[in-house]
C-alpha cells in the first residue's frame, strides 16, 4: 500500500503513538521522562497546541493532542528529534531512537474522547505494570484526578464532559476510570474507520472534517482497475504491458496509476511493475493527463 498522507485539520484532536525503534526502550535514566515532559510542554506552548492526555510507557508514548494551525508533523518532529538527540548524547549507541514515523489517528472527540482518555490512562494497568493508574507516575491521570498540577496539560475540556463544577467533574472522572480496572476491554482504536484507518470516527465525521479531500479507501484490487481500464479504453490487457507508446495506451496506463494511487489500492512502484513500465514515465503520464496525484 502507498504511504498515506497525514491529515491536518486545525483544531482537531489526534491520538499519537511514538514507539522506540524495533520497540526498544526509550527511557534509560530516572530523569528521562522529565526531559520529555519539559520538551512537550515547550513545543505545545510554542505552536499553540493543546495536550489533553499523555502516558509514557517503557518503549512508547501515547499523546492526545489538539493542534492549532501548525500541522502535527511539525510538533512531533520537534518533540521526537530533540528528545532523541538529548538522550543519545548520554548513550553509547548509534542509530534511531524512535521508529521513523509516529502513528497518528484523527479523532472524533464527540464520540471517542472519553473512551480514548481512559484507554491512555489505563495503559500501565493493562500491561500489568501497576494495579491502579494512581501507582504509575508518568501519565496525565494524576492531573485529572486532582493529585498533581501540570500547566501544560489541558484538562478543562474533558472534565467539562463529566460536570460543570470542577471538583464534581474530577470525582466523576475517577469513578469513570476506576470502574473499568480489571475489565476485559478492547482498544477504541479498533473502531477506526474501515474505509480509512487514519480516522477514529464514522464516514459522516470524516466527510465533515475533510470535505472533498476525504476519499474512502477502495476495496478494489489493482487487477479490477486494470480490467476497468481495458473496458473504458477498448484495449486488451496484453497491450498495457507491451512496449507500445501509442497515445491511447499511455493514457490508459496513466489512468490506472491515477486510480490506484487516489483510491489507495497500490503505490506507483507496484503499478509500474505490473504494467512493465518505469515509475518516471507513469508519473509523467499521470501529471500530463490528470494533473498528478
Amino acid at each position: 500500500m502507498p504511504r498515506r498522507l497525514r491529515l491536518h485539520i486545525p483544531g482537531a484532536f489526534y491520538h499519537v503513538t511514538l514507539r522506540g525503534n524495533h520497540r526498544r526502550d526509550i527511557f534509560f535514566k530516572e530523569n528521562d521522562q522529565r526531559i520529555l515532559c519539559d520538551l512537550i510542554a515547550e513545543v505545545i506552548e510554542r505552536f499553540g497546541a493543546r495536550l489533553h492526555a499523555y502516558c509514557f510507557m517503557t518503549n512508547h508514548v501515547h499523546l492526545l493532542i489538539q493542534v492549532a494551525d501548525m500541522p502535527l508533523g511539525r510538533l512531533m518532529l520537534h518533540i521526537a528529534g530533540r528528545y532523541a538527540r538529548t538522550i543519545q548524547v548520554t548513550l553509547d549507541t548509534t542509530g534511531h531512537l524512535f521508529e521513523k514515523r509516529y502513528h497518528s489517528v484523527l479523532v472524533d472527540a464527540d464520540e471517542y474522547l472519553l473512551e480514548l482518555l481512559r484507554y491512555i490512562h489505563l495503559n500501565p494497568v493493562r500491561a500489568h505494570m501497576v494495579a491502579s493508574p494512581d501507582d504509575y507516575p508518568w501519565s496525565s491521570h494524576h492531573v485529572y484526578a486532582g493529585k498533581r498540577e501540570e500547566s501544560w496539560v489541558t484538562t478543562d475540556f474533558v472534565l467539562s464532559r463529566f460536570h460543570w463544577q470542577r471538583s464534581q467533574a474530577m470525582h466523576a472522572y475517577r469513578q469513570f476510570i476506576y470502574s473499568h480496572i480489571g475489565q476485559s476491554t478492547t482498544s477504541p482504536l479498533d473502531a477506526c474507520n474501515p474505509h480509512d484507518h487514519r480516522i477514529l470516527g464514522g464516514d459522516d465525521f470524516a466527510a465533515r472534517m475533510l470535505g472533498d479531500a476525504w476519499h474512502p479507501c477502495s476495496h478494489k484490487t489493482l487487477e479490477e482497475i486494470i480490467g476497468e481500464a481495458c473496458t473504458i479504453f477498448s484495449i486488451m490487457p496484453e497491450h498495457l504491458v507491451s512496449t507500445s507508446r501509442a497515445a491511447s495506451l499511455v493514457k490508459a496506463r496513466a489512468w490506472i496509476a491515477y486510480q490506484a494511487i487516489t483510491l489507495r489500492v497500490a503505490p506507483l512502484a507496484r503499478v509500474a511493475r505490473r504494467l512493465n513500465r518505469d515509475e518516471s514515465s507513469l508519473r509523467h503520464g499521470v501529471k500530463h493527463h490528470f494533473g498528478g496525484v
